[in-house]
């Protein structure tokens, strides 16, 4: 299975957020949307989830 990520160095923010997370899809959706919402104040939906699912990509290893 490929491991997604989610950057939020590729998002512009008031706070330069810094954070990448990586790891199966489901597990970083629910990573990242509770990050959202404690960190950068968004409100906790299936609209954010789905947001941010469609963000992921796919992460680079290296060899």
């Amino acid at each position: 299975m490929t491991r997604k990520i989610a950057d939020c160095r590729k998002y512009p923010s008031e706070m330069d957020c810094s954070l990448a997370i990586s790891g199966e899809e489901d597990e970083v959706v629910r990573a990242a949307s509770e990050h959202a919402v404690s960190v950068h104040g968004h409100e906790d939906s299936p609209e954010l989830r789905s947001q941010i699912r469609a963000m992921l990509e796919d992460e680079k290893v290296s060899v």
